[in-house]
């Protein structure tokens, strides 16, 4: 323990010693650093010192470059100013010069106006002068001329009225006269050019098309086997019957006549249905509300297919592309269709070909003429479902379904002068439409409508000034006018002709076209005894 006692406090003096020694070594590192500052701090005072004066300098010199810089700024923009200013005051100077150029033309043109309003001044003088002349003549010739009527109405025993009304008839009849001779003149010499033309191309036409038959009619009435077969159409009660004209939407008319029943209906697809229906159930022999519905429904379908297997036969045969299959079926109904008896499909078959025929020889379009006379008539086959002529209707049909060309739409719309034609295959199109109506044995009238297309002829004809007696003659194709030889002359004949011609074409509806022929004749008759 003694020993480690006394090692301890050996080991303590020792560490009192060496820290004196490390104070004594600061202090002295302390006043030698000390003495080290003091110099460098002299150094760095009298360097501060030297750049100081050295920044002294350098300024007064930028000073000096900016005083002078300025200087020239200044007098840069002196000169500037300067020049401004002379171009101003040269400017001023012509301003100045132009003015006064200006102020010498109007004093010149004062002094021209000056001696115009003189001159002006004084013809005018000379022209009230002349005018109060002239109104002392035109008083002179108002009483001359008052007594000379007053004299001219003692001599012929006539008033001003009376004779102004003489004048008037007499140039009236005269103007009449002349009005009848150069529309007989125009006229004769348009049809010795236009006549050998048309007719030409007209024959042509119908000798390069002809068709295989002239007309047909839909079905009407259904043959039946027995009269026995009559009261099992009928069925129990009317069954069957109502059954029947339920499910196609017909009328079915079971009268005395043998051997036959009666098929009525405005829409000829609902009637084909109708009729096929029957010859199968006739056919069949089963008659009962199940089987009628089940064959009609086979029927309308079979139909509906023969219906746009015609419209598509129809377009192949007249070789047209693009037809939406709306408008082929379309086509297709007009097989049911038929007008005075002419097939209405055939009809516009015939038409395109006769369109596409004059179109050639006229130096036009012929694919596009026959797409106008195949689609003419489209209207009819929905036209008893609208309200409105087939022209509009097949117009607005055919629009709708993607027909963009508008010589095909007008031809559509205008083919019976409904609408202005503003094509050449309008025109072309209504010749057509009349060569194929108007030829012989193609369509077929009831006798009523017969007679009373004649009667109408002849009631406008007998309408006419001058005319005597009138008979329509060739199953009204012509009309022949009797004039009076003494109030109607050669001139007045034709304008009587020409006017009954437009009445007829106006106020009628006819197929083709109706020649209107006025005779007149002086009858000259003497006894002899």
């Amino acid at each position: 323990m003694d020993s480690i006692l006394t090692l301890a406090a050996f080991t303590g003096e020792t560490a009192l010693y060496a820290v004196g020694g490390i104070v004594l070594g600061l202090v002295a590192g302390i006043f030698g650093v000390r003495a080290i500052s003091s110099k460098a701090l002299a150094s760095a005072r009298s360097q501060a010192e030297e750049v100081i004066k050295n920044a002294e300098r350098e300024s007064e010199a930028i000073k000096e470059r900016a005083s002078l810089e300025a200087e020239r700024k200044a007098l840069e923009r002196q000169q500037q100013q300067d020049a401004e200013i002379g171009e101003v005051r040269s400017e001023l100077k012509e301003t100045e010069r132009r003015l006064t150029k200006r102020e010498d033309l109007i004093d010149r043109k004062e002094e021209t106006l000056s001696e115009k309003d003189q001159h002006l001044s004084k013809a005018t003088d000379a022209l009230r002068a002349r005018e109060a002349k002239v109104d002392d003549l035109e008083k002179r010739a108002e009483k001359l001329i008052e007594d000379q009527t007053t004299m001219l109405q003692k001599v012929s025993g006539l008033t001003m009225a009376d004779a102004r009304e003489i004048l008037l008839e007499r140039v009236e009849e005269n103007a009449r006269h002349d009005v009848a001779h150069v529309v007989r003149q125009i006229t004769e010499e348009a049809e010795e050019k236009a006549n050998e033309r048309a007719k030409e191309i007209t024959l042509q036409a119908i000798q390069r098309y002809a068709t295989e038959h002239t007309s047909e009619s839909t079905v009407r009435t259904v043959a039946i086997p027995s009269d026995d077969m009559k009261g099992r159409i009928i069925g129990r009660e009317g069954r069957n019957i109502r059954a029947i004209e339920k499910a196609t939407g017909v009328d079915i008319i079971v009268d005395d006549t043998p051997g036959v029943i009666v098929v009525s209906c405005f829409d000829k697809v609902r009637q084909a249905v109708a009729v096929e229906s029957l010859e199968k159930l006739i056919a069949d022999g089963r008659m009962h509300p199940t089987r009628i519905e089940e064959i009609v429904a086979k029927t309308r379908s079979e139909i509906g297919e023969k219906i746009i297997k015609a419209g598509k036969d129809a377009a192949l045969e007249m070789n047209l592309r693009g037809l939406h299959p709306k408008i082929i079926e379309a086509m297709g109904r007009l097989t049911y269709r038929t007008s005075y008896g002419q097939n209405v499909l055939r009809h516009s078959v015939e038409v395109g070909y006769l369109s596409q025929v004059i179109a050639d020889m006229l130096g036009l379009d012929g694919t596009l003429a026959r797409r106008c006379g195949f689609l003419h008539d489209i209207g009819k086959a929905m036209d008893h479902e609208m309200e409105g002529g087939h022209p509009k209707i097949g117009m607005d049909f055919a629009k709708q379904y993607g027909e963009k060309q508008e010589a095909v739409l007008n031809a559509i719309g205008g083919h019976h002068a409904d609408i202005p034609a503003t094509t050449f295959y309008t025109p072309i199109v209504m010749a057509a439409d009349a060569v194929s109506s108007a030829r012989p044995g193609a369509r077929r009238e009831s006798m009523d409508r017969y007679v009373q297309r004649l009667q109408e002829l002849q009631d406008i004809a007998m309408a006419e000034t001058g005319v005597e007696e009138a008979y329509a003659i060739q199953a009204g194709r012509e009309v022949r006018v009797m004039v009076n030889a003494d109030r109607v002359n050669d001139d007045e004949a034709y304008l009587i002709a020409h006017n009954i011609a437009k009445r007829v074409s106006e106020e009628m509806t006819f197929p083709g076209e109706i020649r209107v022929t006025v005779l007149r004749e002086t009858r000259a008759i003497e006894m002899a005894r």
